[in-house]
């Protein structure tokens, strides 16, 4: 069976592609290995309320927040806004619907369908790939493939496109049932009785179900995530000791790249789109390196790969016709990344002395300084302006760091 497009996973990054490049009038098939949409969740779901909105994701899908508690091991900051800027995903349902825009737009949906082989075919202007299903085993043709199959990039590992990752986040989290949860505020806590090369995390989903969990850094630490979240857990460190009744309901674990934008994502037929090109979440290194999210840019770069996509298809899907996908990526996220980077870079190095003080800097940030930086939205203008003109000189001197 022939496809104008393939795409190749279905996390929030492939299930955008496939719903803009059905949108635009090509025949697309999307291939799912586990279950169903969503079967396990890998990520806290952190996001933005902005993005969502024009993202076009409903309000039922997401819980607002409006303060951010930084906890380390002598120090507690909370920043409040006025109005709730952040949001935690309810993961499972956001994923879930969107599926069903990728299907309503008129994207096939195959679950429990593994890509165990692809090979090029330029002459023919096609990509062949070997599906392997419940029921079958078949080769299927499409002019181009996008691979959205999340940190193991199975397409762009396959074609040699990527290496092994060197730098990546592994993340443990519990689901949990609580009593009378505050839902406007979540925690960040830091230091090494948290995580030696990371941070753990306590964000709201509804008001009796929270995500807690633990996130280190390869190859920075050889911790395992799984141990220092149960011990978080059992000896109620900060802020556990404040919630009610922590029951747990789900576990989760995923991997994270964590080095920035891959070097090329596109090749003639050949896509990366989310964790596959550095992403987070999805397969290509298009991740927020401070918080480790990347939902928004998984969606919105998503969408632009299925719409580039289209427009390609009467090239046979070439590299040349494909690149406007990633110049348009680099040149909006690639400043970004590495500023982020850099902070992450001083993030991991610090003890927890350090971080107290750190925290510090933190609070001294006005709102709209705070969700710039934990957005890790750097501009470099406005970077180096704060970075010469904040009043405060250690806050000075985290902006200029960045710049």
């Amino acid at each position: 069976m022939k496809y104008d497009v393939a795409v190749v996973g279905g996390g929030p990054a492939g299930l955008s592609a496939a719903q803009a490049a059905a949108k635009a009038g090509c025949k697309v098939v999307l291939f799912e290995r586990e279950d169903s949409i969503a079967q396990y969740v890998r990520t806290s779901g952190v996001t933005w309320i902005p993005d969502m909105r024009e993202l076009g994701i409903p309000q039922e899908y997401y819980n607002p927040i409006r303060n951010y508690c930084f906890i380390s091991p002598h120090n507690e900051v909370t920043l409040t806004s006025e109005r709730a800027d952040c949001c935690v995903l309810d993961v499972r349902r956001a994923y879930q619907y969107l599926g069903t825009i990728a299907a309503a737009a008129g994207a096939e949906i195959r679950v429990r369908s593994n890509v165990i082989n692809i090979e090029l075919n330029p002459s023919a202007g096609e990509r062949d790939i070997r599906v392997k299903s419940l029921s079958e085993e078949k080769d299927v043709q499409s002019t181009i493939v996008i691979d959205a199959s999340g940190f193991r990039a199975e397409i762009g590992r396959k074609l040699g496109l990527l290496s092994a990752w060197s730098r990546y986040g592994a993340g443990a989290e519990y689901e949990c049932y609580c009593d009378d949860l505050d839902t406007e505020t979540w925690y960040l806590m830091v230091g090494s009785m948290y995580s030696a090369a990371g941070y753990a995390w306590v964000f709201p989903v509804n008001k009796n179900r929270i995500r807690i969990g633990v996130g280190v850094g390869r190859p920075d630490t050889v911790e395992d995530p799984i141990k220092k979240l149960n011990h978080l857990i059992k000896n109620r460190l900060r802020p556990l000791d404040r919630i009610k009744n922590i029951q747990t309901l789900e576990f989760h674990y995923g991997l994270i790249p964590n080095q920035g934008l891959v070097k090329s994502f596109v090749d003639d037929g050949i896509m990366l789109v989310g964790d596959s090109a550095g992403f987070s979440k999805d397969s290509a290194g298009f991740s927020n390196p401070l918080l480790l999210e990347g939902i928004r840019f998984a969606i919105r770069f998503g969408r632009l790969a299925g719409e580039v996509a289209a427009t390609s298809i009467p090239f046979n899907g070439s590299k040349e016709h494909l690149m406007k996908y990633e110049t348009t990526c680099k040149r909006i996220l690639s400043s970004k990344i590495s500023s982020a980077l850099k902070v992450q870079s001083r993030w991991l190095k610090l003890s927890d002395n350090e971080w107290d003080q750190e925290l510090d800097i933190i609070s001294d940030l006005r709102m709209d300084e705070f969700l710039d930086f934990i957005r890790a939205d750097f501009s470099r203008s406005k970077m180096l302006r704060l970075g010469l003109s904040h009043p405060k000189l250690m806050v000075r001197s985290l902006f200029r760091l960045v710049t």
